[in-house]
């Protein structure tokens, strides 16, 4: 056999692939490129049952998205071993020459809205920092960072081509260490002007099933049948997040003290907050390095200037990173798979406030509004007919994927507001109902 027929298995060491069963998929690989005569890097893809029994599922005649796990956890470059075979060389080392060192992750960072039932979403990355790769240098290195990318910031995700944005691979000695990596990772990545699933990744890594590693094919439809609304909300994480909040509005507040000639004369900036988050309030005091919440205190390490898009807070000896915007009744903080809407006020403010009648979102009901941006590729109803709920009433195209859309309740279309072949934004009217 030559040695560039030989293959080497793409995953990172499990508990549940045995090295016997790796070494038998590898000789049914093996097996295969002999058997159709292909000479270069392959991908064969199986499908594993519970009692680790496993079946052949395709081939890809190239390298497959993943292999950067396989070069963390094996030290090879696998491009490079690829462009030597090519060119005719064979390769230098055999399968009993790679060794599995460590463990790799890798999550794909798509342009699709979880919190939408992952539609597609397109448009320009207004924003785009992806986090600070930090090669492998020596396999001796405990932790890695590495990102794949094809985008810039200023870039456009259009609806006509796949909705990947980057690959984020993170290694780690442990299974645990590499999945802590990539939550920590997935925090310091910026993206802003489309929707993504940065989010449902982080929430991923935390789920107690995936970091035990009980996973099957119906891992989502299981673990998030009513729809992904971001990770659970813990106390521990509320509080600390309210505390960096307090830092912030202190912080803001003070520059807006600053300002010279005030009619009043001199401001003394607030350090008292009643913060509102999730449904609950937090009364969150300033002092100096220690921040009080609810009367109990926090050692917080969190620079913050005005205008700041990334913070990194040590809060009681542990890292934390969480991604800052603007929102018109306060902030918002992102990290470990949610995004928390903050409303910060003095608390005076804070008890006059609950007096004010609270605004309901209007009763968008009587419309089919476009769920991403798309192509209107179908309309099967006209003006004055009659549907039935679950009648599909128009086909929507992004992203190699036709989304139908189907009425929620029975009813009559009242008015027509798009035609086929017109280009949609998310949550553009496509047709009223009566």
């Amino acid at each position: 056999m030559q040695r560039r027929h030989q293959k080497v298995v793409e995953e990172a060491p499990s508990p549940f692939v045995t090295p016997e069963m790796r070494k038998a998929m590898g000789e049914q690989a093996v097996r295969l490129a002999q058997a159709v005569g292909y000479y270069s890097a392959g991908t064969v893809e199986f499908i594993a049952g519970a009692d680790r029994s496993f079946y052949f599922l395709e081939m890809n005649t190239r390298l497959q998205v993943e292999h950067p796990v396989t070069e963390f956890v094996t030290g090879l470059d696998l491009v490079e071993q690829m462009i030597r075979v090519a060119n005719g060389e064979r390769l230098a080392f055999g399968q009993d020459d790679v060794a599995l060192k460590g463990w790799a992750i890798e999550s794909r960072v798509y342009a699709e809205d979880p919190y939408r039932g992952f539609l597609p979403s397109t448009g320009r990355l207004v924003r785009y920092r992806p986090p600070a790769s930090t090669p492998l240098e020596e396999r001796g290195a405990s932790t890695s960072i590495r990102v794949d990318d094809g985008v810039i910031e200023g870039s456009d995700i259009s609806m006509f081509y796949d909705p990947m944005i980057a690959k984020l691979i993170t290694y780690g000695d442990t299974r645990e260490a590499a999945i802590d990596t990539q939550i920590g990772a997935l925090d310091r990545f910026e993206i802003d002007g489309i929707g993504h699933n940065i989010d449902f990744l982080s929430a991923l890594m935390q789920h107690p099933r995936f970091r035990e590693g009980r996973l099957t094919t119906g891992f989502i439809a299981e673990e998030y049948s009513d729809g992904f609304h971001g990770a659970p909300v813990l106390h521990e994480l509320t509080a600390k997040l309210s505390a960096v909040a307090g830092i912030v509005a202190s912080t803001e507040a003070a520059r807006a003290a600053a300002i010279d000639g005030r009619l009043n004369g001199p401001v003394q900036p607030n350090t008292d907050w009643v913060v509102t988050m999730d449904g609950a309030e937090h009364r969150v005091r300033i002092e100096d390095d220690t921040v009080l919440v609810d009367g109990a205190p926090l050692v917080v390490d969190a620079p913050y200037a005005p205008g700041q898009r990334l913070i990194e807070a040590m809060i009681d000896g542990e890292t934390l990173s969480m991604r800052l915007s603007r929102t018109r009744a306060g902030w918002r903080l992102t990290t470990r798979g949610r995004s928390h809407d903050l409303r910060l006020l003095p608390p005076h403010v804070a008890d006059l406030a609950r007096h004010m009648i609270e605004k309901l979102p209007p009763d968008l009901s009587r419309f089919l509004l476009c769920p991403m941006p798309g192509l209107l590729t179908a309309l099967h109803v006209k003006e004055g007919d009659k549907v039935e709920a679950g009648q599909p009433l128009a086909v929507v195209e992004a992203m190699k994927m036709e989304n139908i859309l189907r009425a929620e309740k029975a009813g009559t279309v009242a008015k027509v507001d798009a035609k086929p072949g017109d280009s949609l934004a998310v949550d553009a009217v496509i047709l009223e109902f009566e």
